[in-house]
């Protein structure tokens, strides 16, 4: 009987941060073929009892260790080791034992592991399909990074992550059967960087659920009188999202505010860092922090912008606002991973000057707007459901019926 390890970076439970989505949904798809052992990190003890409630009925065997190694011990360890210090950050030694345990068992036929750091604890030799859900090319990431950062004392730390980074990435690629990315973009990029071809990495995307983010079922929030609403949804602890709503405050909603006085800007999302929270004290600026829900947010938003300077993948927040018939302007980088076509589907707008324009149109002219969302939802519908998006997994794992 096959039995699947699936080895991931944040227990999946809530999925309520991109990579979480991901990988709630790729469990679910993994349990439709066979039992599942699911042995994963978590943030905190509470992160951990919130996913053990839901998950332990679901999963064969469910083990979560709390990562609790600090960013600065990471990287002296990995300096001394000569290792990447992603690698560093979510290694834990009871973790590690759990699946020694678990493949000397002889019970795995099947392992999947999410996300590049999970790589690590793949065994080095194992009989059956080893599939690797990187999502993201991660070393592109601290490339772009160090780019951004020349002029810093410590951007040597991000050229060094992206090259070991890097080199483990293509290293793990070459010795599993298949590596997956969020997008086509991605995929390429990654063939470009190992080497491989299209039948070792592929692209395995992210879908939505349409059912849940369904604007006819969601009230929006209490607006603040009639002026517009521009909103942004996201992690606001994660870099780019931090830098995405910075720039948007100091470079584009001026612009905005000088068409539509009293134009408002929502900074919706857990963790907001005190250079964030510092945004709301500007005029016409809110910063929600930690909402149970983002939907009534969307809901509410006159336009959903994402003005990402830097991207990977393919942006959850895009498909959400989308799946909610909202009028969406995206930076190209943002964009990027979205199958829609701009201009039908979606704004996409390089620059503040660009940006602003493309958020003022949509403010001016609500018939357009609300027409841009409706067709935006309807590619949703049409292109990005879950369990077509994830299909092609029981093939990869030669598990197909």
């Amino acid at each position: 009987m096959s039995e699947i390890l699936f080895l991931v970076h944040r227990a999946p439970w809530p999925p309520d941060r991109g990579d979480r989505i991901r990988s709630w949904h790729m469990f679910e798809a993994l349990a439709k073929l066979a039992p599942v052992h699911v042995a994963a990190l978590a943030d905190s003890d509470a992160d951990t009892a919130v996913a053990r409630a839901k998950m332990a009925p679901l999963c064969k065997s469910l083990c979560i260790e709390v990562r609790d190694v600090s960013r600065p011990v990471a990287l002296a360890q990995a300096l001394l080791r000569g290792e990447p210090v992603s690698n560093r950050m979510f290694r834990n030694s009871a973790l590690a034992r759990h699946v020694d345990g678990l493949l000397a068992s002889g019970a795995i036929t099947h392992i999947v592991a999410f996300s590049g750091q999970m790589a690590q604890y793949l065994p080095p030799h194992f009989d059956g399909p080893r599939v690797m859900d990187f999502v993201d090319v991660d070393s592109a990431k601290f490339a772009a990074y160090a780019a951004q950062d020349a002029r810093q004392p410590l951007h040597w730390v991000h050229r060094r992550e992206a090259a070991r980074l890097g080199a483990f990435e293509a290293e793990v690629a070459r010795a599993v059967d298949a590596s997956l990315f969020v997008s086509e973009a991605e995929a390429a990029l990654f063939r470009t960087q190992s080497g491989l071809g299209a039948d070792r990495v592929r692209a395995l995307e992210n879908g939505i659920d349409t059912g849940h983010f369904d604007p006819a079922t969601v009230a929006p929030v209490a607006r603040e009188g009639d002026a517009p609403l521009a909103v942004f949804t996201g992690q606001m602890d994660y870099r780019p999202n931090i830098d995405a709503v910075r720039w948007f405050a100091e470079a584009v909603l001026p612009r905005v505010q000088a068409a539509h006085p009293g134009a408002r800007f929502a900074i919706v999302g857990r963790a907001p860092t005190d250079a964030v929270r510092a945004l709301g004290e500007r005029a016409g600026i809110s910063v929600t922090g930690e909402v149970p829900d983002v939907r009534p947010w969307l809901a509410a938003a006159d336009v959903v912008v994402a003005p990402l300077l830097l991207a990977r993948g393919v942006q959850n927040k895009l498909l959400e606002a989308m799946a909610m018939a909202r009028p969406v302007v995206a930076s190209a980088a943002a964009a990027e991973g979205i199958d829609a076509a701009p201009g039908e589907h979606l704004l996409v707008a390089d620059g503040a000057e660009a940006m602003a324009a493309a958020v003022a149109r949509c403010f001016a002219d609500p018939a357009r707007a609300a027409a841009l969302g409706a067709a935006a939802r309807a590619r949703m519908i049409e292109r990005y459901g879950w369990e077509a998006q994830l299909a092609p997994l029981a093939q990869l794992l030669g598990l197909a019926a």
